[in-house]
């Protein structure tokens, strides 16, 4: 079955960076696209990243752009998450989640696999 395994979350003050892995297994890695999501406290999920099959196209939100970096490495089956300049409202638990064929990598509905998630927690 698939399986998704994110970890890197933790505390770090704010400025500071953090790396988040995801390791896949279950499924061929290499054939589908993936992203992260996050959900903080008394909020829905938001996305937060996407990466297509490749690694050849990233999609961000907004509120991370220039800050935040997603990549891929296929032959590890892992996708990572690279959060530099944190802010205390990036504060939350982020989800590594799989992408449907053809989903809008914006919308959450569009990954149907989910790990258990990963916190992190930014301290102002």
């Amino acid at each position: 079955q698939v399986q998704l395994v994110e970890s890197g979350g933790g505390v770090v003050q704010a400025g500071g960076s953090l790396r988040l892995s995801c390791a896949a297994s279950g499924h061929t890695f290499s054939a589908y696209a993936m992203g992260w999501v996050r959900q903080a406290p008394g909020k829905e999920r938001e996305f937060v990243a996407a990466i297509n099959r490749s690694g050849s196209s990233t999609y961000y939100a907004d509120f991370v752009k220039g800050r935040f970096t997603i990549s891929r490495d296929n032959a590890k089956n892992t996708v990572y998450l690279q959060m530099n300049s944190l802010k205390p409202e990036d504060a939350a638990v982020y989800y590594c989640a799989r992408r449907v064929d053809s989903g809008n990598y914006y919308d959450t509905p569009s990954y149907d696999y989910w790990g258990q998630g990963t916190q992190v927690t930014v301290s102002s």
